[in-house]
């Protein structure tokens, strides 16, 4: 089969500036909410400081996997580094799930022994900076994951759309503490907080876990490949589909069933109409096709 050189990846400058763009807020968020815990002596507000210097961790890690997954193939990784964007969501399951272990603690431990919250208008100012700024990011995220279908991006999105709810959430714990002398809502919000939070790092983790085992395109994306396939006249049947995907690269790999009495060089061309029409709709597919004759009975892989 002749090779169809893949073209440079448009989107890696995309994918790189929302690595920047969430690291960057993250800093900001971290040295706002900083001081605004220090003059509020709030859990929750110290639960969404605990979240943005995880977030900054995780972001950084996600700058650099990103980094990695878009190196080109090299002689030791032939599939190329994709793979490194899984990692990177995995190392993010479990930084999230550190930072809600630990506001768990900090919130039952506050839940105990109820303080009073003081400056609760700075901590307003905060959060509502906070929910403008990741706002922004998670906007912006979401359309380089449209863009790109990046795994590591998405994940990093997914808990800044949690800071979203978290910082709204702060907002109104801290003005049923200020306005409804309410002391105890301030650790049950970050109770709630934490629970929430726990939920995105198992959605992170198995997302990534799913790439890492290579698991196949859902079912749509596999009827549509067959159905780009079985377009060509010369193809008679399709079989012993497998697809994954490593990062923004899928890997596509078919049986094409073909008139057994047809010449290898009319075969090879089929299959080469048919793997530029794969590669149009996926353009960054690697396609590995084998043709069959259609009227030989073989042994095929028992998930077609």
């Amino acid at each position: 089969m002749s090779e169809i050189p893949v073209k440079p990846n448009p989107s890696a400058r995309l994918m790189k500036a929302a690595t920047y763009a969430s690291v960057s807020v993250a800093g900001v968020l971290i040295a706002a909410k900083f001081a605004a815990w220090v003059m509020t002596d709030a859990v929750s507000v110290l639960s969404t400081l605990i979240d943005s210097v995880l977030d900054a961790g995780a972001s950084l890690l996600n700058l650099v996997a990103v980094h990695h997954a878009l190196s080109p193939a090299d002689k030791e990784h032939r599939f190329g580094h994709g793979k490194a964007e899984a990692l990177s969501g995995l190392a993010q399951a479990a930084f999230i799930f550190g930072s809600a272990m630990y506001l768990l603690f900090a919130a039952t431990g506050r839940l105990m022994a109820p303080k009073v919250i003081e400056n609760t208008e700075i901590g307003h100012i905060v959060m509502l900076l906070a929910i403008v700024l990741t706002l922004g990011l998670v906007m912006f995220q979401r359309f380089v994951v449209a863009k790109t279908g990046s795994v590591a991006i998405a994940a990093d999105s997914i808990h800044y759309r949690m800071d979203i709810l978290v910082n709204i959430s702060v907002i109104f714990s801290l003005l049923l503490a200020s306005n409804f002398n309410l002391g105890w809502a301030d650790p049950v919000f970050a109770l709630g907080i934490a629970a929430y939070i726990l939920w995105g790092a198992w959605q992170i983790g198995i997302n990534a876990y799913h790439m890492l085992m290579d698991r196949e395109l859902d079912e749509v994306e596999r009827r549509a490949i067959k159905a780009i396939a079985m377009k060509h006249p010369g193809v008679l049947g399709v079989h012993d589909l497998r697809t994954r995907s490593s990062g923004i690269q899928v890997f596509i790999q078919l049986h094409l069933e073909m008139d057994g009495a047809m010449t290898l060089h009319d075969a090879h061309l089929i299959s080469d109409a048919v793997e530029i029409q794969i590669q149009t709709a996926y353009p960054q597919a690697e396609v590995l096709i084998h043709a069959d004759p259609a009227d030989i009975t073989e042994d095929r892989a028992v998930f077609h």
